[in-house]
């Protein structure tokens, strides 16, 4: 009996031994998304400012402390002179953005879809990137006078030349296999653009586009000193003149947001019209 007892036990044990173990999978990707994760770095900042400036640590003459920050805004923005330089300030950067944005599209497209245009547009394109855009603006001025549209036209080179570099760029790295495809199945030239371009060329857009709205807000800031009446740049320089830190905090504060809100946007309709793409961020 207690031979067939050790028997049965060494029948039962044996396969366990022979059973292959399963090696664990190690997870390589960065996991899954945190809500509002991009605003933990701003928040840490804006900490790290309230306890230096409760603790002593800064000059309240040079940097003064966000809550003294908060109440100047809420006085300029109660006595209406900070929402009428919010507003032209908006108004010129979405002009500016607006020409440039159709301006970089329709070169790209141009010179990514033809040997011509790309001879004719993308050295001429890249000698502009090479020059400093700013450096333009005495150039600017003589051809365009020191109103708005100088500051437009500035703030559309700023936006165009991402853009266009991007989208010229994702136009390039297109699969010449999908172009081969679309003619065996003799695709018409819009079918060829909207099927094969369009998709193709979509995320070297989307990554030139936020680099654009970044951009309208860093030449914005400069143009708005040069000859304004009003904007924010005007109101960061007034207060310049007089020593007013808090007032200069306010517009940067200010630009940041909008900096930070635009480019939130991008990325909210970016995610929206690629969730066919399956990439690490998502």
């Amino acid at each position: 009996m207690s031979a067939v007892t050790t028997t049965e036990a060494a029948v039962t044990i044996a396969p366990a031994k022979d059973t292959p173990q399963v090696r664990r999978r190690r997870r390589l990707s960065p996991g899954r998304r945190l809500p509002a994760a991009r605003l933990a770095g701003p928040v840490l900042l804006l900490a790290l400012w309230a306890a230096a400036s409760a603790a002593g640590q800064l000059d309240p003459a040079a940097i003064p402390a966000p809550w003294t920050v908060v109440k100047t805004g809420a006085h300029l923005w109660t006595d209406g002179t900070l929402p009428t330089d919010i507003l032209t300030s908006l108004q010129r950067a979405a002009t500016g953005f607006a020409i440039g944005l159709v301006a970089g599209v329709l070169l790209a497209l141009a010179s990514g879809l033809s040997r011509t245009g790309e001879a004719l547009i993308d050295g001429t394109v890249n000698l502009n990137r090479a020059i400093p855009t700013l450096g333009l603006i005495p150039l600017f001025i003589l051809w365009l006078g020191i109103g708005e549209t100088f500051k437009v036209a500035i703030i559309a080179i700023v936006v165009y030349i991402p853009i266009y570099l991007n989208t010229h760029a994702a136009l390039s790295g297109i699969d010449h296999r999908f172009v081969e495809l679309a003619e065996v199945q003799g695709l018409s030239r819009f079918a060829f653009v909207r099927q094969i371009v369009v998709p193709g060329a979509l995320p070297g857009f989307f990554v030139g586009l936020r680099l654009g709205v970044t951009g309208s807000w860093l030449g914005l800031v400069v143009l708005e000193q040069i000859n304004a009446t009003s904007g924010l740049g005007y109101m960061m320089f007034q207060a310049q003149n007089y020593g007013q830190s808090d007032v200069i905090l306010v517009g940067l504060v200010v630009y940041g947001v909008f900096g930070l809100v635009s480019d939130s946007a991008v990325r909210l309709v970016e995610r929206r019209v690629l969730s066919w793409r399956r990439t690490l961020s998502s």
